[in-house]
């Protein structure tokens, strides 16, 4: 019962993790708190419930976090098990002293790295921005192919339950990172369990250093030991000296196999500092493993009831638009509610949540080095619309804050720029104004290209204290391959 309760915890912690890094309609909105529950993300954005729920359950009843609610501890655990029955023979783990010298020389590092605004590194090691990247990656653009099949196969049947969506663009920093990190993760998991959660991971070191003081603990009764070392080789964390009788619980993340193997109920959950009860008779023994079903089930459950592309054709397929190119901006675009480059550079772990719940792929990761991975907008495939508040409900590190639609309105991230030699008026000597009809600010204008001559054809003007930087202008102007007209960003956002 033990097991199986925290099994089921795990695995819908995980699916729901991972249906929000798949999620482009914006139905798994309702699991946002999930996210922010993460602890590096909690930390950057200073979240004090969030920080308090995770160290209050390690307190109580150690690390109960790795095992429930982090998306790459469960991972590791996923692939362990696989490793386990596809091997031939099994897999016995065996005791290991902490590597303490490595684990906490990389938690200082990580520290340091975050502080002197490194921001590749506390992105590279984080867990769950980590997992985000895997899912970004791998599991969204198949999962949108699967909808875009269904959706093709749905309109053929005459319904339009489903729609087509862009797939989005692949980045190569974000997809090497991606692959490197989980392939070091399978290696590790599949020949050590959690040998990257207790090594190198920087929330298992830190949860490590306050599990020594939690309050229920898993000890061993030395009465009904019998040291046949089962829970020992059963040990993904390789945390059981089986013989000294000794757990350590810097690195035991509560998953509770040991207790399922042991044949002679010798482990048990322990308030800590309680000397076990004397054994009287073995009617004893259905009701402590009773007892301890009950108290790790009701603290998991308590924890999860708190929080709470191919080208594009027209004219019947007679004629092929050439893709856009993408702009070089001088000063990058950064998503309304981020306020600034800065703030979003210090705060952001490039986790790609945001990437993939925009609905009209407009933020891409960056390839530049100064913020690789960490999110920046783009105008090739969409615009970023006025009412579309969507990456700010779901960042949990505070690099993009909550707005609402009418903050959006208001926030000016960037100003159109006119580029006379691409526009089509001039090259081609045709009438346009796609930009100015486009524009929902009004911030665009169409005025006569040669001032002396009113009835000359017409060419855009921007008025920069109206433009908000959404795009629309340059996503639809009819300039191939470069618009005639682009947002260049602001370093700092201004507001009206």
């Amino acid at each position: 019962m033990l097991k199986k309760t925290r099994i089921t915890l795990a695995t819908l912690s995980f699916l729901v993790i991972l249906l929000m890094f798949m999620d482009f309609s914006g139905a798994m909105r309702w699991a946002h708190w999930l996210t922010k529950l993460q602890l590096v993300p909690a930390l950057l954005a200073l979240n004090v419930v969030a920080i308090l729920v995770v160290l209050a359950l390690t307190l109580l009843i150690g690390r109960l976090y790795c095992s429930v609610i982090c998306p790459l501890g469960i991972l590791q655990d996923i692939i362990f098990s696989i490793g386990k029955r596809l091997r031939r023979k099994r897999k016995r783990m065996t005791y290991s002293p902490p590597k303490n010298w490595l684990r906490y020389t990389v938690l200082v590092l990580y520290v340091i790295a975050g502080v002197c605004g490194l921001h590749i590194v506390v992105a590279l090691l984080d867990p769950y921005a980590a997992f985000g990247r895997m899912a970004n990656n791998f599991l969204q653009p198949l999962y949108i192919r699967g909808n875009n099949l269904l959706a093709t196969w749905a309109e053929r049947q005459g319904s339009y339950a489903f729609y087509q969506v862009d797939l989005h663009t692949i980045v190569l920093p974000t997809l090497i990172a991606a692959v490197v990190t989980i392939v070091v993760i399978a290696i590790l998991a599949w020949l050590g369990g959690r040998t990257y959660c207790n090594t190198i991971c920087p929330v298992g070191s830190l949860l490590g250093l306050f599990s020594r003081y939690s309050l229920f603990k898993i000890t061993v009764d030395e009465d009904k030991c019998v040291k046949c070392r089962k829970c020992e080789r059963d040990c993904k964390a390789s945390a059981i000296n089986s013989k000294l009788g000794s757990i350590d619980y810097s690195r035991c993340v509560m998953c509770g196999d040991c207790i399922e193997t042991c044949d002679s109920s010798a482990l048990v959950i322990r308030r800590a500092g309680r000397k076990p009860a004397p054994v009287k008779t073995a009617s004893d023994k259905p009701l402590n493993a009773g007892r301890r079903s009950f108290l790790l089930g009701t603290a998991m459950a308590t924890v999860a009831v708190t929080y709470g592309q191919e080208k594009k054709k027209v004219d019947g397929g007679l004629a092929t638009i050439e893709d856009k190119q993408k702009i070089n901006r001088q000063t990058p675009l950064t998503p309304p509610g981020s306020f600034s480059g800065g703030n979003l550079a210090n705060h952001c772990t490039a986790c790609q949540l945001c990437v993939s719940a925009c609905p009209n792929g407009v933020l891409q990761p960056s390839t530049s080095l100064h913020n690789l991975m960490q999110p920046t907008m783009s105008y090739e495939n969409g615009y970023c619309r006025p009412e579309c508040t969507r990456c700010s409900e779901v960042c949990p590190t505070g690099a993009i804050r909550r707005i609402t639609a009418a903050d959006k309105t208001a926030i000016h991230i960037g100003h159109a720029v006119w580029l006379r030699d691409n526009c089509v008026v001039l090259r081609d000597d045709v009438s346009c104004g796609n930009c100015s009809r486009h524009c929902p600010t009004g911030a665009i204008t169409m005025v006569p290209l040669w001032p002396d001559n009113p009835s000359s054809r017409r060419r855009p003007a921007v008025d920069e204290n109206k433009c908000i930087g959404c795009g629309a202008c340059e996503n639809l102007c009819p300039a191939r391959p470069f618009s005639a007209i682009y947002v260049e960003g602001h370093e700092v956002h201004r507001c009206d």
